[in-house]
């Protein structure tokens, strides 16, 4: 398995607790030394710091290749689609994500406002900008956990993002430790593209993909199709 954009390991753990599985995870960012601390690399698993779109290894090298969270935040998304199709092997799988064309992106009305401000900032400035909003911002969330419809309105005004409504199981440590860090990302992101089932869907079918599958997902799109063998 080729994963591309690793972070920190979120699905490398994963990945790795599948028996058997051989995990190559990639990421530009100084985050492949977290995943290196969290999921040690060893015979199943190696590290790679590299770009996305320039990839050190030979074409069709994997039986599955994995990348999500991270094609909606590169300067050409069909390219980058492109560049992860070359490396699955024929018969093998291409996994993916990508954000959605909707109402509620152009509504969220804080994060709107913010992103063009705060991505142009150093990140030790952006961060303690996110840091000075998720405290402000966070009780309210907190408050309203229990009430659907005022999750929804607060959420088109408020720019943190927050997930007492699809893990409630969290306590309000980690509720808040996620808030931030997920509200950094996605205010601090340079590049934020959306794109419709159909172009994703597209992009897959002109790579020469077989068995494409795309549906609405819980980042936006989640889509994977098979290369011919």
């Amino acid at each position: 398995m080729l994963e591309t954009g690793c972070g920190a390991g979120r699905f490398t753990e994963r990945l790795l607790e599948k028996l058997g599985a051989f995990v190559t995870s990639t990421d530009l960012s100084s985050a492949v030394h977290a995943n290196q601390a969290n999921c040690p690399q060893s015979d199943r698993h190696r590290v790679v710091q590299c770009d996305i779109n320039a990839l050190p290894f030979l074409p069709r090298s994997y039986d599955i290749v994995i990348c999500l969270g991270v094609v909606q935040h590169t300067p050409r998304p069909e390219a980058t689609i492109e560049s992860l199709y070359a490396q699955v092997k024929p018969g093998g799988w291409l996994v993916m994500d990508h954000y959605r064309k909707s109402l509620a992106h152009y509504t969220k009305i804080g994060t709107v406002l913010l992103r063009p401000f705060l991505k142009r900032l150093s990140p030790r400035r952006g961060m303690a900008v996110t840091e000075r909003f998720t405290k402000a911002f966070f009780p309210l969330h907190r408050a309203v956990k229990d009430n659907r419809l005022a999750q929804i309105l607060l959420s088109r005004l408020s720019p943190l993002l927050t997930y007492y409504h699809a893990y409630p199981q969290l306590d309000d440590r980690l509720q808040y430790e996620w808030a931030l860090l997920d509200t950094h990302d996605s205010l601090t992101d340079y590049y934020k593209r959306l794109r419709s089932p159909t172009q994703i869907s597209n992009t897959l079918s002109r790579l020469g993909g077989r068995a494409v599958w795309v549906a609405k997902g819980g980042n936006g799109i989640e889509a994977r199709c098979q290369k011919p063998i």
